[in-house]
């Protein structure tokens, strides 16, 4: 029998409830399990971050409206124990930021059996994961400006300046991906656009970071540098898909001056791309992303969506964490994209998050 939209909405949800941790194995209660791979090697490791976590509640907590009763309470469950896990992943001298890994008691690399054991891949806080916890967790308005104002510490050309991008983006006083007090400088497409939905949800006064920021995610799709060489526009994100769907999500929620001459052409690459065999999810992705940026028609994916399985997500993958992307040597940093030299992060849940998202907003169309 078919499913009508609201139906299979119910029915992803509660895929989504059900994988929610309960305690079980490494995962705390309320994580959504994930798992970093390089299969290249045979590399694959339970990972406990707080990530796909916060951006599974944040793409539900988007969606809510749209969906039945019976999924708004599945919603709101999910969304109450995911914000009981966020305290594990504090800034371990109690400020308002936010690590990947949990810093209560701090376990980076978490299940791994060697670079657990150095202090050199023990990483600070980032932007991406505190965007995403405080875009879910309702902030105090103090918190939110203390927030702007710890960015700012962080920018490029604050302390440091950025040298692993383009000698044109070197002068941007754009937000760099990383907190920490001695860390490198690094920008980020879909990380600033993570932080820029932040700071326009919270309606913050726009200043001269902010610009900066605003003019490298214009430019590396103006110039088709995300087409080109996605890597070096998103290194925790280093593929076209992923940095489309960011940017599109950005400018489906806000009018912004700034980003609004690349519209035409996002949209235009986007539904180039579609022109060419893709694998599901990214499909799916690439569909949602026109309809954030206000295309109605030509979004209707090729599967039949009630029939995906867990076996369709095989290899999907958002970001990465790439283990010579951190060196600034020129010589080991065109390494750096190498396969070989990566960890790709996966989560079921967050796979059957974007289509929920998907089938959501084509029913609101």
């Amino acid at each position: 029998m078919d499913l009508t939209s609201a139906e299979l909405l119910e029915r992803i949800v509660g895929k989504i409830a059900a994988l929610q941790s309960k305690g079980e194995g490494c995962f705390d209660s309320g994580l959504f399990p994930a798992q970093r791979v390089n299969r290249s090697i045979g590399y694959v490791r339970p990972d406990t971050t707080v990530f796909f976590t916060a951006v599974v509640v944040f793409t539900l907590q988007k969606i809510k409206p749209i969906l039945s009763a019976k999924a708004q309470q599945l919603v709101e469950v999910i969304e109450e124990k995911a914000l009981k896990t966020y305290p594990l992943f504090r800034n371990k001298d109690g400020l308002k930021t936010y690590n990947f890994w949990k810093t209560r008691p701090s376990n980076h690399f978490p299940n791994g059996y060697l670079f657990r054991r150095f202090e050199h891949f023990r990483i600070p806080d980032d932007v991406d994961d505190t965007a995403m916890i405080y875009l879910t967790s309702s902030p105090t308005n103090e918190e939110v400006k203390w927030l702007k104002e710890k960015l700012i510490l962080h920018a490029n050309l604050t302390k440091l300046q950025v040298k692993n991008t383009y000698a044109d983006y070197r002068n941007l006083r754009a937000y760099s991906t990383w907190f920490g007090k001695n860390m490198y400088i690094e920008f980020d497409a879909c990380v600033l656009a993570n932080l820029m939905y932040c700071i326009y949800e919270y309606q913050l006064p726009l200043n001269r970071h902010d610009e900066d920021s605003l003019t490298y995610i214009r430019s590396v799709i103006e110039t088709n540098r995300y087409l080109e060489e996605p890597f070096r526009c998103a290194h925790e994100y280093p593929r076209t898909v992923p940095i489309i769907y960011h940017v599109a999500r950005l400018m489906g929620a806000f009018v912004i001056p700034a980003l609004e001459p690349i519209r035409a052409k996002l949209i235009a690459d986007t539904q180039q791309l579609l022109t060419q065999k893709q694998p599901i999810l990214d499909e799916i992705v690439l569909k949602t992303s026109l309809m954030r940026l206000g295309v109605t028609t030509g979004t209707t994916v090729s599967r039949d969506i009630s029939t995906l399985t867990k076996a369709d997500f095989e290899g999907f993958y958002f970001f990465i964490a790439g283990l010579l992307t951190a060196y600034e040597h020129p010589w080991l940093y065109r390494w750096a994209n190498s396969p070989l030299v990566q960890m790709r992060w996966e989560c079921e849940a967050h796979c059957w998050t974007l289509i929920a998202e998907y089938v959501a907003l084509s029913q609101s169309l």
